[in-house]
């Protein structure tokens, strides 16, 4: 009998979908769906960083202003389109974490503009809020620049504008606008020559048109909960998202478990599926049918290894106790604890009896100490690759009994959500453009209680412009920018926020920073070491400086700062 070769099996074509119209439900699952992609594609988002230091990520700076803004809508049952867009703007602006979560929280803000009054919306209305949203993006900044996510924000703006026009469907008017939301991505280095020089695009725009093809694949009836990684495996748990909103590891106890999984024709969608029906939480499950690697939140690791046991051999298995790590930290830090209540309790008497009061946003143990010396009333924990939200810099306002309070952000990426704290309080709220922790010092310094507001605001703005400050820490990449190459690893030195220097020792970069500013020219230089570094080694670093400069005074600091070995202030 002649064999026959069987005829492989054709998917049933399936009719493309259409939608004229929107609800409330309708917007809060694609907007659930949008916040979903943008986490799953968050570590992607974050390697687009220009600069090869660690900073306030954007990816994660945007999933985090995103996770705020769906946290009142992912049980709601509001039909009313309005009132969804109106809570995801509010949850969002109070949220927003770094430049471009305040951006984005602007974009969403427009949106709600947009759809006010509306309990339902088609295409047209929608292509109106995007042009809302738009302008308010634009109006976010001080200096708009092209490039960046205002670049994607309008051609999306004018995407949706001009398919509207044509017809009456909001499937394909998403089609349409995140195909300018791509075009606008790949031609931000063209407009902004920085990205270029970095061979990345803007990872703000790139995180926008994240959110909007989440918002298409809904709209599709796609999935997701598959990254854009190459070989196409899942790595994350889509089910939390629009079914509860995103879950956090911070907000779950009991279980980590983490494994390699050997074994052939591993079926990885079933097996994050059947690991989530297990209860396990935070679920990532990637690669391929031979080779897997399976981490998990669960009360029950046993059975999930068990589980895996059933599927083939394990490798590297790691389980560690979440709750127990909780209560060593808890214990840990119970006496530091007592003393910020203690230093707060005191800071808000003094308070009651000064005409102004400060907040600092400060990163390090040794800076919180500074600061305190130098009086401030409110601490905020957040700098480098952890900007507080809007709404913890609001809550530090709204504690402090005084009328008029100065806030120091001392980032770079920290002033934009510091200055929206200005129109949320009904306080009189100064922000002093600090960018670095020695600028909001020399600001503190400056202070003058028996002068007015307004001139201590002044006075302390510009006490802040005349330090110069230099960051050293290690490239997390290697990178061209300009005529200076720098290699993962490599010791780099931060001007002022520029990055100058890079060299394969940190002795080294440290002199050559220290010569690009003229350190001559200066007269005192104060040394804040990280929490990496010893008190040796601080002191050794600065013998070496005075032996070289020995018109310096010099002071070394315990700033206890993270990621940076040293910041150094020159004045």
């Amino acid at each position: 009998m002649e064999e026959t070769t069987p005829r492989p099996k054709l998917r049933p074509r399936q009719r493309t979908r259409r939608i004229s119209v929107f609800d409330g439900q309708d917007l809060k699952k694609a907007i659930l769906a949008g916040a979903a992609w943008l986490e799953v594609n968050r570590e992607t988002i974050n390697a687009l960083n220009v600069f090869p230091v660690p900073d306030g990520d954007t990816g994660s700076n945007m999933a985090a202003t995103m996770k705020s803004a769906i946290r009142n809508i992912a049980e709601s049952e509001e039909k009313s389109a309005a009132a969804i867009a109106k809570k995801v703007a509010h949850d969002a602006l109070l949220g927003a974490r770094g430049n471009s979560g305040v951006i984005l929280s602007q974009t969403l803000r427009g949106v709600a503009i947009g759809l006010e009054g509306k309990d339902t919306f088609n295409a047209q209305d929608l292509a109106n809020a995007f042009q809302e949203a738009s302008q308010l993006a634009y109006r976010a900044v001080i200096k708009p620049v092209e490039g960046t996510i205002l670049t994607v924000v309008r051609e999306v703006a004018e995407a949706a504008l001009k398919s509207a026009e044509h017809q009456n469907d909001l499937v394909t008017e998403m089609q349409d606008v995140v195909a300018a939301a791509h075009k606008a991505v790949a031609q931000t280095p063209e407009l902004l020559p920085i990205l270029k020089q970095a061979g990345v695009v803007d990872a703000g725009g790139q995180g926008f048109c994240t959110i909007l093809e989440g918002i298409l694949r809904y709209m599709r009836g796609d999935a997701t909960d598959q990254s854009n990684n190459t070989d196409g495996s899942s790595t994350f748990n889509t089910e939390a998202h629009t079914k509860k909103g995103v879950v956090s590891v911070e907000e779950e106890f009991g279980y980590e478990v983490v494994f390699l999984l050997r074994g052939t024709n591993l079926d990885v969608e079933d097996i994050r599926q059947t690991i989530i029906d297990m209860g396990g939480v935070s679920t990532v499950v990637a690669g391929d049918e031979t080779m897997l690697k399976v981490h998990t939140h669960t009360l029950t690791p046993g059975q999930i290894l068990d589980y895996g046991v059933s599927l083939g051999s394990l490798l590297d298995i790691n389980i560690e106790n979440l709750q127990e790590q909780s209560l060593s930290y808890e214990a840990a830090s119970k006496a530091e604890h007592a003393e910020e209540v203690a230093h707060e309790a005191e800071a808000e008497a003094e308070a009651l009896h000064s005409n102004l009061a400060t907040v600092a946003v400060v990163a390090g143990t040794g800076f919180e100490k500074v600061f305190r010396g130098l009086g401030v009333n409110s601490i905020v924990s957040g700098g480098q690759t952890m900007n507080p939200s809007i709404e913890q810099l609001l809550a530090a306002v709204e504690k402090i009994p005084t009328q008029q309070i100065i806030i120091l952000p001392n980032n770079s990426n920290v002033i934009l959500s510091a200055q929206q704290v200005v129109g949320l309080s009904s306080k009189e709220v100064f922000v002093v453009p600090c960018k670095t922790l020695p600028q909001g010092i020399a600001a503190m310094i400056s202070i003058n209680h028996e002068a007015d507001f307004t001139i201590n605001c002044e006075a302390m703005t510009e006490a802040a412009r005349t330090i110069q400050t230099i960051e050293i820490t290690t490239a997390v990449r290697s990178v061209q920018l300009g005529t200076l190459h720098v290699r993962e690893g490599d010791c780099i030195g931060v001007i002022n926020g520029n990055l100058s220097v890079a060299t394969a020792s940190i002795e080294d970069t440290i002199r050559d920073t220290l010569q690009r500013i003229n350190i001559d020219t200066y007269e005192i230089v104060t040394i804040f070491y990280g929490e990496d570094v010893t008190e040796e080694q601080a002191q050794e670093t600065a013998r070496r400086i005075k032996t070289t400069h020995s018109g310096l005074e010099i002071e070394v600091v315990n700033g206890g700062q993270p990621y940076y070995a040293y910041i150094i202030s020159a004045e």
